[in-house]
């Protein structure tokens, strides 16, 4: 599978048509090794299959991803003579190389890094670091996007698993909700990895609510949806990105909603991206689709930047950018201008799109 990524990508030629020549140099920095070898893999194949279509000259780099960051990327992406780098996976690589690879002037397009601290120190620091993940926040966000505008009508619950991360969840949406004048019915924290929540649902039922809002992992979603069924109680129920896991004992029921990042396509250019490499024998899964939204939008920043004679982090800030993901800009806090998470709904094996007409804020 990993030489096919490596070496199987010439049918995504046809995906954009003929080669532009003499394209932007752009750093990709993905693991080579070890036990994440294979999401480096991905971006690579992502990454290739962008430069392709965009006529731009790759430098693959791989990243060590050990405790003490890998000292030797920002000198082997300077040395190479890249305009932008992309990639990072390791949190503590990218703020190693971070420094050095500001003071070249060279923008760097996380995939993976979400630290809210992170971002707020290069900001401080004027370092041109860009994220192509969601920013801290943006899942509670669209959970408070949806439920305002599909559920304003009904009584809704919130419940959580008393885990650090479903409690801060389900506190930012209670928060955010309440702002809009948004009470729920019932809030509760429930205890985790039962055999049967009977007695929850049935509380959830007293409490007349009939949407719930679950901060809690797939296995208790599974359990808690299928009890509800069980007690013939009409409750619709969604969760977070925690719902995307493999099923544990119980599986998880056809109609269970998700505020989720898409894993598969969801716009045109995706789905032919997706199927150009099925014809291949390959998957676009993972980071293959952020990192051939990554180099699109430097290739296409870089030439606009060389046109106006601007500098490329300006640029980056400052336009939006077609690509496999959608149109991609980035605000001048250096996050992503539009929240990409979806609501989706598990449907016969894996999350489908619903409807989301509700913007992030």
């Amino acid at each position: 599978m990993l030489r096919r990524l490596l070496f199987g990508l010439i049918p995504l030629l046809a995906l954009a048509g003929p080669a532009i020549a003499a394209g932007p140099r752009i750093a990709v920095v993905a693991p080579l090794s070890g036990p994440l070898a294979i999401l480096g893999e991905q971006v690579r194949a992502g990454a290739r299959a962008a430069a392709k279509a965009s006529g731009a000259e790759l430098v693959e780099i791989g990243e060590a991803c050990a405790e003490e960051g890998d000292n030797a990327i920002a000198p082997a992406v300077v040395s190479a003579g890249a305009i932008a780098a992309i990639g990072f996976l390791c949190t503590e690589d990218l703020q190693s190389a971070l420094p050095a690879l500001a003071d070249a002037n060279i923008p760097v397009l996380t995939l993976s890094a979400r630290s809210g601290v992170l971002m707020e120190d290069a900001l401080k620091r004027n370092r041109p670091l860009f994220r192509l993940a969601p920013a801290p926040g943006m899942e509670a966000q669209k959970a408070v996007d949806v439920i305002a505008a599909e559920w304003a009508t009904e009584p809704f619950a919130l419940i959580d698993d008393g885990t650090i991360h479903a409690r801060e969840l389900v506190e930012a949406v209670r928060l955010k909700l309440e702002e809009r004048g948004m009470k729920p019915v019932f809030v509760d924290t429930y205890r985790p990895a039962q055999e049967q929540q009977i007695g929850l649902v049935r509380r959830l039922a007293r409490a007349g609510a009939t949407r719930v809002f679950v901060g809690g992992d797939r296995g208790d979603m599974a359990i808690i949806l299928r009890d509800a069924r069980a007690e013939r109680l009409p409750l619709t129920f969604m969760g977070g990105e925690m719902l995307m896991a493999a099923d544990t004992q119980v599986k998880l029921e056809n109609g269970a909603r998700a505020i989720l990042l898409p894993t598969d396509g969801v716009t045109p250019e995706a789905i032919a991206l997706a199927a150009a490499m099925k014809q291949a024998d390959l998957v676009a899964e993972g980071y293959v689709f952020p990192a051939h939204a990554a180099v699109t939008v430097v290739s296409r920043a870089a030439a606009a930047a060389g046109a106006a004679n601007r500098p490329l982090a300006d640029v980056l800030r400052q336009q939006t950018f077609p690509t496999v993901l959608g149109p991609i800009g980035f605000g001048d806090d250096h996050e992503l201008r539009d929240n990409p998470y979806l609501q989706m709904e598990w449907r016969d094996g894996r999350f489908h799109p619903l409807g989301n007409t509700a913007e992030g804020e």
